[in-house]
């Protein structure tokens, strides 16, 4: 069984804190925190954060095309 500090078994259950799109995260958040969770004022910053998620997406799969389960 896993402690609380023990690193994630799996790559996959990283810490958003360790995503290179923290960021644009905490923006989004701090936006919704300073017009109080209107959502149509931060439409921007969703924007931007679902971007960078996309391309952190495709950069995964491309790292993962080069491998093999049976390598």
């Amino acid at each position: 069984m896993a402690t609380k500090d023990s690193t994630p078994p799996y790559q996959s259950s990283a810490r958003i804190a360790d995503s290179p799109c923290y960021p644009q995260y905490t923006a989004s958040l701090k936006c919704l925190e300073k017009f109080h969770m209107d959502k149509s004022r931060c439409q921007e910053h969703f924007d931007v954060y679902k971007e960078c998620k996309k391309k952190e997406r495709e950069a995964r799969l491309e790292r993962n095309k080069s491998r093999s389960l049976f390598s």
